[in-house]
């Protein structure tokens, strides 16, 4: 990876998240506004005080102007961004980038989507033109391949397999149940989750995230501003993104067990951050469970898990609230929904409240607040499918 990184140049010093649910009495623009002023009031600013902005969204509209006319922004530049389902994550990129290159004092990253209003889930409902060899499969039936696949190559029975599965449901339900934000805010049992439908393959109905309304935003400024802000910044110590070219679709090799792009931005993430034992040093992780099999490959692509390990310490409880390295502990995708240009910045809205020590005392982690022992979240986003990925992974820290 050719990134040198921005380790502690830029630190958030104000954010905002709105519910994700679906929002019957508001639109893109009210959804935009809520999270901004929330983020405005964090860092104590104007909405004229940020210099620039970054719109992530991926159906919200077209162009800066979809965020400008809402805020009704004065001679401002906003860029509009999309890169699949790291859209929220990848305006936080850019507009850290931009700060410490020293174009701007101030940027502000905010993702929206309106999901629910467009008729269909997830990203584009038109399809590009295409040479009519593009897939026509859904997400969860491509997702669906991950489990036999990785059950068959480390030896793992179906009934462990399903197991596994579940309590990653099992425990992000658990989560959102102890968070305000959260669209789905009920504890759902292992034998609900099990005897759900099926959707595709092995994957159920609670083995899937669902769709929401949602925004979130950050502001950002140089780190030697920081404290003129709050006496409670973030710093940006990683921000890592690749986008795959595709080739595991067509590499008889690749064998549906792992996603290649996402240990490779987790790798460059950790070289940036001086990270060399994740599973230890991080207080939390988000990361990005469209489908409890994402999750289960994640710990060994995020290398929280040694290979083939991390069905067994699903179940173990490693990943739990209470666990050694708690994940998704705000609820994840499965509680939230995916509100597609939102999702990556509101991953990045709990590590703001964790390390800040602002969770709600049912689900604050002790490790994670000012004073406790690890001073570090991860978050990560993905978007596309097995063998064609976008991936992103960011390191935020006191």
């Amino acid at each position: 990876m050719g990134s040198h990184g921005i380790k502690d140049r830029v630190a958030i010093v104000g954010m905002g998240c709105t519910n994700f649910v679906e929002h019957w009495d508001k639109g893109l623009d009210d959804l935009a506004i809520e999270a901004a002023n929330d983020a405005y009031a964090a860092a104590g600013m104007e909405k004229d005080d940020v210099d620039a902005y970054w719109l992530g969204t991926a159906n919200g509209g077209m162009s800066g102007i979809t965020l400008a006319r809402p805020l009704q922004l004065v001679d401002k530049p906003v860029t509009r961004v999309e890169n699949y389902c790291a859209t929220g994550a990848d305006s936080l990129r850019q507009a850290a980038y931009a700060v410490a290159s020293g174009a701007y004092d101030t940027a502000m990253a905010i993702g929206v989507e309106k999901t629910k209003d467009g008729g269909f889930q997830g990203l584009n409902a038109v399809a590009p033109p295409n040479d009519g060899t593009g897939r026509t499969l859904t997400a969860a039936a491509m997702f669906s391949m991950v489990a036999p696949a990785y059950a068959a190559k480390y030896g793992v029975d179906a009934d462990k397999m399903r197991e596994a599965m579940a309590h990653v449901a099992w425990k992000n339900h658990h989560n959102g149940a102890r968070n305000s934000r959260a669209q789905f805010r009920r504890e759902v049992s292992i034998e609900t989750i099990c005897n759900s439908p099926k959707m595709a393959g092995d994957l159920r109905v609670f083995d899937c995230a669902g769709v929401a309304d949602g925004s979130a935003a950050a502001i950002v400024v140089r780190a030697e501003d920081a404290y003129k802000y709050t006496d409670t910044p973030i710093f940006v110590k990683a921000l890592s993104f690749i986008a795959g070219n595709g080739s595991g679709v067509t590499d008889p090799g690749y064998d549906y067990t792992n996603f290649p792009e996402i240990a490779a931005t987790a790798r460059d993430a950790y070289a940036q951050a001086g990270v060399t034992d994740p599973r230890r040093e991080l207080a939390l992780a988000e990361v990005h469970d469209c489908f409890t099999i994402t999750e289960l490959v994640l710990m060994e692509d995020l290398g929280f898990s040694e290979r083939g390990a991390a069905w067994r310490d699903e179940l173990d409880g490693v990943y739990d609230l209470d666990g050694e390295l708690p994940v998704n502990p705000d609820g994840g995708l499965k509680s939230f929904g995916h509100p597609v240009g939102a999702s990556g910045l509101r991953m990045m809205f709990e590590a703001w409240l964790q390390l800040r020590g602002e969770a709600p005392p049912e689900r604050q982690i002790a490790a994670a607040k000012p004073g406790g022992d690890r001073a570090l979240a991860l978050t990560h986003n993905l978007g596309g499918y097995p063998g064609e990925m976008v991936s992103f992974v960011s390191i935020l820290g006191r």
